[in-house]
């Protein structure tokens, strides 16, 4: 078992394992969380809800190789969640690893859950179910154009940066609106995601374009080969239908749409593959905004264990800078030899 030592664990470090879609991520941590004798914390919007496995890539028992994987399954598919609880229930379980002087090690691609973690969530008023409501049928009478052009209105600065199309982030900014009178954009700016409740270490994963878009074509002829149009069909025949938002993710939006006889079966993988490129690439877009992130960048031909490797001398000299007080008390670091590198 690796424990922080005192002068290091009081200055509460936490390390973020962060990158695209079909990166590379959850392989990589699986290993380093093993090097540091630690458990991986998921931050990824689609995980954290029951029975949705394959769509969503998560790990299986067997793939977690005996490392506990914590922040999935948290509710069901029907069920709101928000960054505002992931962050409450992250922080949960790293004072619990604090509690036993272990590296807290975050890993995900859900930039906002990330940026709530790390540097704090502005205070603007919590969800509201029933306005909420009131802005879902708005739409289904006039129109996406019409949320839109509402929020042009109101909040002329958070529409400026928002694709028309982003139904979820411009219900949320008119929400906010309703709930308080003033525009999430005031709100975001007054807070400024200046907080540092965390020595934190961002560590971000990227491979070449062509690359990545090869990886998340084959994993998509994996999951597709592997049950993801059994796994939707489970799903919607429990009653979860395509206007809740699990439902809207990538994959089970689109085998969703085939099952009910609107896309043929080649066209779903087709718009299945280039939504989830486009998607890919606005992840890269917002990781590459964030301060401080070093990046690893990942060769076509290069093995898993290269690049465990590269990502351990990351923490390892991050801890380093922690350390001057465990090294004069001559406490160990970090367990030596617990890998071949």
């Amino acid at each position: 078992m690796v424990y922080l030592p005192a002068p290091v664990w009081e200055q509460r470090p936490l390390v973020v394992l962060l990158g695209p879609t079909a990166v590379g991520k959850s392989q990589v941590a699986v290993e380093v969380a093993r090097y540091f004798s630690t458990e991986v914390l998921a931050a990824d919007s689609r995980q954290v809800y029951r029975g949705m496995n394959i769509g969503t890539d998560k790990p299986s028992l067997a793939e977690r190789q005996g490392v506990p994987h914590q922040l999935i399954d948290l509710v069901d598919p029907d069920q709101p969640f928000n960054a505002g609880q992931y962050r409450r229930a992250a922080l949960a379980e790293i004072e619990r690893l604090y509690d036993a002087r272990r590296l807290p090690f975050v890993v995900g691609g859900t930039g906002l859950y990330i940026r709530a973690l790390v540097r704090g969530l502005c205070p603007a008023p919590e969800a509201s179910p029933v306005v909420r409501q009131e802005f879902a049928a708005l739409r289904e009478r006039a129109g996406r154009d019409r949320l839109y052009a509402e929020l042009v209105i109101v909040d002329p600065a958070t529409a400026a940066r928002l694709h028309p199309h982003d139904e979820a982030k411009i219900i949320r900014a008119l929400e906010v609106y309703r709930l308080s009178g003033r525009p999430i954009s005031a709100w975001q700016e007054g807070h400024g995601f200046h907080e540092r409740p965390f020595r934190s270490l961002l560590i971000g994963l990227q491979r070449e374009r062509g690359d990545l878009y090869r990886r998340i074509e084959r994993r998509i002829d994996w999951q597709l080969a592997h049950g993801l149009v059994e796994e939707t069909r489970a799903l919607l025949a429990q009653g979860y239908g395509r206007h809740l938002g699990s439902m809207k993710a990538l994959g089970y939006r689109h085998v969703a749409a085939y099952l009910a006889g609107e896309s043929s079966e080649s066209n779903m993988i087709r718009l299945f593959k280039r939504d989830t490129r486009r998607f890919a690439k606005r992840q890269m877009t917002w990781f590459r905004k964030e301060a401080d992130v070093q990046w690893v960048s990942i060769g076509a031909t290069e093995s898993l264990d290269q690049t465990v490797r590269r990502v351990i001398e990351c923490i390892e000299q991050f801890l380093e800078t922690l350390s001057d007080g465990s090294r004069a008390a001559g406490l160990p670091l970090i367990k030596q030899g617990a890998r071949n590198t």
